[in-house]
């Protein structure tokens, strides 16, 4: 399909080359969309997205089988409470809640504090991007 429409993982996933230098990669355990059971996923950070795939063998050909956009992302948080599974989190966008499980708790907090400073990175990237400019006044 990639090839069809002539472009590939690097254009449709907005430039960013998740095969190579992550910012953070690892495995966690995600609940399907429809069917709701647990899945373990291979999850990579890179350049404010998340994108996750079923092994951990990311090249280029690889194709995500869910991406996150970080700034949609309003929160992060542990989530063993709401859930009731231990070392899970919990990351909210307006309309959604999606909860992960990592291995050991040291794992989320990693997950927890690396996304935590993507979400503060990526806002105010945003922010200067629509400030206005006064120098030209």
């Amino acid at each position: 399909m990639q090839a069809f429409w002539g472009k590939g993982p690097k254009e449709l996933y907005g430039g960013v080359e998740y095969w190579h230098t992550p910012e953070r990669c690892g495995w966690l355990q995600k609940q399907g969309e429809y069917v709701k059971t647990w899945r373990r996923r291979w999850f990579v950070m890179k350049q404010g997205k998340i994108f996750w795939f079923k092994s951990d063998v990311v090249t280029p050909d690889s194709v995500p089988r869910g991406v996150i956009d970080v700034n949609k992302c309003l929160s992060i948080k542990g989530a063993e409470d709401t859930i009731n599974k231990a070392n899970a989190f919990e990351i909210s966008t307006h309309s959604d809640s999606m909860y992960f499980i990592a291995d050991t708790d040291k794992e989320k907090e990693d997950w927890i504090n690396a996304i935590g400073r993507a979400i503060v990175k990526h806002s105010r990237s945003l922010l200067e991007h629509d400030r206005p400019d006064y120098t030209n006044s």
